[in-house]
């Protein structure tokens, strides 16, 4: 009896020790289209969460941005995708939950730490289901050239009949191009501008959840209201301006040749190398003084759990993690301009990162209009708004067009705006 015994508890420490061998062996694997990130994953962001869980492995194995979504299809279809799935905003990752590729992580403990807003990008359109914990966002503004506001005696304009004025007033000098941004390319007309702006006048997640519901349309004057603004920027924006390239406003405006650039905050890090002039951020002026300001606080970024996994505790204490403080300083601070979407405390080393971010505790948060829903059809509202903003700065469509124009292909396939 006692050899038997002995031999029971010699087999169960056995089996114990290689659970205990297994679970220090266990490796997550992350699936991801930021490869320019890479360096950053395995320098700072891993070897931060293996100094707390010594027994969980991460490997980053980033794809090609424009390949990743065919590759990832395709390992998910195969079964051989990572543990971890970097999520995209929006439908792209919506799609894969609803094929049950991504596990649901409305209970994960993180999830806490997020708001519905910073949600919005990885949950269901009923906001009952949430598959990506937030990473990232990027926030909208401007960017202006302190020196040259200094010369000319300019404050930060917080107020739609200050920013003019200031306008005015470095046009009138003639040292610098007022306003750096073309329209050639379109979309910086919608995205630097129209989404930048247009927070203001239809009152940030109010007014889009309303255009969603149906019960506004694009004619309404707070979705025309911000057109009017754009109407005017043309004469602000330069000889030429209409030829003129993404590149070409982001050169104009580093080597110091424009005063003021409307911006996302993806600019910070790339500016920071280029410009050798301090730079200052001001959010988009409100319509009237003692307005409450809005901004586009843009969800980027998410990571969520292959439902398949064979690691899913694993998976989903790194989540944890991603929730966290830790890793939300880490983060933004490896990438500035890219900022934590937790209500974590976050201390930013980058000044200008740090003014962006400091605009969540003046104004209401928001994402773009048009990227939840209102996009899945033809004509895509996305896309239409480009051409829109960028005619109705150059002067070949009325704002009031512009707005009939989007609403009108909206209605021909989105229900509630019919």
């Amino acid at each position: 009896m006692k050899a038997k015994s002995l031999r029971h508890v010699l087999l169960a420490t056995s089996l114990l020790g290689a659970a205990a061998a297994q679970a220090q062996e266990a490796e997550l694997i992350i699936e991801s289209w930021r490869n320019d990130d890479l360096s950053i994953w395995q320098d700072k962001i891993i070897p931060a969460f293996e100094a707390q869980h010594p027994d969980i492995k991460v490997k980053f194995t980033p794809s090609a941005p424009a390949e990743y979504n065919a590759i990832l299809n395709s390992k998910l279809d195969a079964g051989s995708a990572g543990d971890l799935i970097t999520c995209r905003p929006f439908d792209a990752s919506l799609a894969l939950f609803e094929a049950g590729k991504l596990a649901d992580l409305s209970d994960l403990e993180g999830m806490a730490n997020f708001s519905d807003v910073a949600k919005s990008g990885w949950s269901t359109d009923d906001g009952s289901a949430t598959f990506c914990v937030p990473m990232a966002s990027v926030i909208h503004g401007f960017i202006y050239n302190k020196d040259a506001f200094d010369e000319l005696g300019i404050e930060e304009p917080t107020t739609e009949a200050e920013f003019f004025a200031a306008l005015d007033k470095i046009k009138e000098d003639g040292s610098y191009v007022p306003m750096a941004m073309g329209t050639n390319d379109q979309w910086e007309a919608a995205t630097m501008g129209y989404q930048n702006i247009g927070p203001n006048y239809w009152k940030g997640e109010e007014g889009r959840k309303a255009l969603m519901s149906g019960d506004q349309k694009l004619t309404d004057d707070a979705w025309v209201a911000p057109y009017r603004q754009l109407a005017k920027w043309g004469d602000y924006m330069g000889d030429g301006y209409e030829a003129q390239t993404y590149p070409d406003s982001q050169n104009i405006f580093t080597l110091g040749r424009a005063a003021v650039y409307p911006a996302g905050s993806w600019e910070i890090a790339g500016f920071n190398g280029l410009a050798d002039f301090e730079m200052g951020a001001f959010y988009p002026p409100v319509p009237n003084a003692g307005d409450t300001c809005y901004i586009s606080d843009h969800t980027d970024i998410g990571i969520g759990m292959n439902a398949a996994t064979d690691n899913p505790e694993a998976a989903k204490t790194f989540l944890n993690w991603v929730a966290s403080s830790e890793f939300a300083t880490i983060f933004a601070n490896e990438l500035p301009g890219f900022f934590p979407l937790s209500d974590a405390p976050v201390e930013l080393e980058d000044p200008l990162a740090q003014e962006f971010i400091s605009w969540r505790d003046e104004c209401e948060s928001t994402i773009r209009s048009t990227y939840q829903v209102l996009s899945r059809g033809t004509p895509n509202l996305e896309n239409e708004t480009w051409n829109a903003s960028a005619a109705v700065i150059k002067g070949d469509e009325s704002p009031e067009e512009a707005g009939q124009r989007l609403q009108d292909g909206l209605a021909t396939w989105y229900e509630p705006q019919q």
